[in-house]
């Protein structure tokens, strides 16, 4: 979105900052959920973050509740399947990578 080119994030209106994208609350749960690593290395979770939401959609919104209001039940479910096996390739990815003996 551009509000003003060059402007500074400090400088961008009041409201603005509430915008994030839908998944990422989705996915540090499911990760924090499914692994203990995760939940101990802060490192080894925003790697696991970062991957895992490359391979999702962006969905951004300014509210959660907007999510949730407007998507029906099979969305919702279609949603966190998809969160589900981001974050379960995601987290085989950064294990494999961050452990080169593969132990």
């Amino acid at each position: 979105m551009l509000l003003h080119a060059g402007r500074r994030r400090t400088e961008l209106p009041a409201g603005v900052d509430s915008v994030h994208n839908y998944y990422e609350l989705q996915v540090f749960d499911e990760i924090a959920r499914r692994d203990e690593r995760a939940r101990e290395d802060a490192d080894f979770l925003a790697d696991v973050a970062c991957v895992a939401l490359n391979h999702l959609p962006p969905r951004y919104i300014r509210h959660d509740v907007d999510m949730s209001f407007f998507l029906s039940p099979q969305e919702q479910e279609e949603m966190q399947k998809k969160v589900r096996k981001a974050v379960k390739d995601a987290l085989r990815y950064v294990a494999e990578r961050s452990n080169p003996d593969g132990a």
